[in-house]
């Protein structure tokens, strides 16, 4: 597919592989799909069993349509066979272990063999790159480091692409405006609610960072919507580009947009199988449709994964014409919500994320959270609470209004609640945000039990 840039116009860190033609890269798909089924097969036992049940022997796949024939993976597999119950290596050649937090259950353990480091760590920097990083950039890493696979992910793959990396992880806020300011980093690496977060106290000390060495951030680990984007460009001078990965496929590095269209993220697809289906008939969808993201590991040593249901909802879309001129498909607008994600609130169907975009328009909110609660007892509510600063012109009283209205507007039939809170009490996040505050009361036969989400 051609692009209507020039290749060598662009700078890559793989360019044979992220210009490859498509009849090759089917190819490739082809044969490292087979020689991942037949190795997950031999080695794991879980997947044999699951293998067997559906009737599917690793000789029947023998076109990349063959992958239909295999049974889907989740993160429930993972928790059965926690920790290492999954691995396709002896335990001994696994060098390293990302996991979970666990809030919600066993925790998912993931690992990594030599090779498996070192193919991240080109992802990595193959994604960096196409966010506008180049070798010799002072790269600004303020994603954690730990269990957590966001700063060991980035850290690696930046210094991959040889970017002078500042591993300075989450927290001490302050210091991190300090050190971007001192050191002069040209790439921000953070969750966009962090971003935020350094933003806000950076403005408390009087710092302008539009003013700073800065020029690309590179920003994921939660979902964030165009109205972030453009609060995080306006505030920090930059361009903020949107990466996609998650640990059971291998972290970040799975997907990255490229800084030149900022119009989706190019899946690198020589080492991810795609596919998009129907999150209630598992039917696979054509391109351009909506649905669940799919993902099959075509290269990893210690944990294969097939037919992995992400949870995430995407729309596929030819990468032809992108500016960029990579080959590679796209998921067009990036991750557009969770399959989980959506609250059922009398009748109405609530996504954290579009309500977040509408909050995202009001520039005079800091910060605000998603509270679902009970009245009476009986009835389901849902309150926006937010931080307005005080400042000149503004009229706090007259924006909780106008949020309200704008809200209920966009859900028909159900009626937002919106209340100022004291500024500075609402929690901040250097990880994931948690915007959402499930307090509603279930009534069922067993009587009344409280969720908390």
């Amino acid at each position: 597919m051609a692009s209507t840039v020039p290749n060598q116009d662009v700078f890559m860190f793989d360019r044979a592989a992220e210009t490859m033609p498509r009849g090759d890269l089917a190819a490739l798909q082809l044969h490292r799909l087979k020689a991942t089924v037949e190795r997950a097969y031999a080695k794991v036992p879980h997947v044999r069993r699951k293998l067997d049940a559906a009737g599917v022997k690793p000789k029947q796949i023998k076109t990349l349509a063959d992958i239909a024939r295999l049974p889907f993976s989740t993160k429930a597999d993972l928790r059965d066979n926690f920790p290492f119950g999954l691995f396709a290596v002896p335990r001994e050649d696994v060098l390293r272990v990302h996991a979970s937090s666990g809030t919600t259950g066993k925790p998912t353990v993931v690992g990594y063999t030599r090779a498996d480091l070192d193919l991240w760590s080109d992802l990595m920097a193959r994604s960096l790159a196409c966010m506008g990083a180049r070798p010799g950039d002072i790269f600004h890493n303020a994603y954690g480091y730990g269990l957590f696979t966001g700063g060991l992910g980035f850290h690696y793959g930046a210094e991959r692409l040889r970017l002078t990396t500042v591993p300075v992880s989450g927290g001490a806020t302050e210091r991190q405006v300090a050190l971007m300011r001192d050191f002069g980093a040209r790439i921000l690496g953070a969750t966009p609610s962090y971003a935020l977060n350094i933003a806000e106290v950076a403005a408390g000390m009087g710092v302008d960072l539009r003013k700073l060495s800065l020029r690309y951030g590179c920003f994921g680990a939660e979902p964030w919507s165009e109205a972030m984007r453009s609060e995080l460009e306006a505030k920090f001078g930059i361009k903020a580009q949107d990466t996609y990965g998650l640990s059971e496929i291998i972290g970040p590095g799975v997907a990255s947009e490229c800084h030149q269209a900022q119009h989706g993220l190019h899946i690198w697809e020589d080492h991810f199988f795609c596919e998009v289906i129907d999150p209630d008939t598992a039917k696979v969808l054509p391109l351009g449709e909506a649905g669940e993201l799919v993902l099959t590991t075509l290269s990893k040593e210690a944990l294969p994964m097939l037919r992995y249901r992400t949870r995430d909802l995407v729309v596929r879309v030819p990468a032809s014409g992108c500016t960029c001129g990579r080959t590679f498909d796209l998921y067009e607008g990036g991750i557009r919500g969770r399959v989980d994600d959506m609250k059922l609130v009398r009748g109405t169907n609530v996504y954290p994320r579009a309500v977040e975009s509408i909050v995202r328009e009001f520039k005079e909110v800091d910060e605000f959270r998603i509270h679902l609660y009970t009245a009476d007892g009986r009835q389901d509510e849902i309150e926006v609470l937010v931080e307005i600063p005080d400042r000149q012109g503004a009229n706090p009283d007259r924006i909780v209004a106008d949020l309200a209205k704008a809200l209920s507007q966009a859900h028909e039939g159900l009626r937002f609640g919106c209340r100022r809170v004291e500024n500075g009490s609402l929690p901040r996040f250097e990880l994931k945000a948690k915007r959402l505050q499930d307090d509603r009361i279930v009534i069922g036969t067993a009587g009344e039990r409280r969720v908390t989400a």
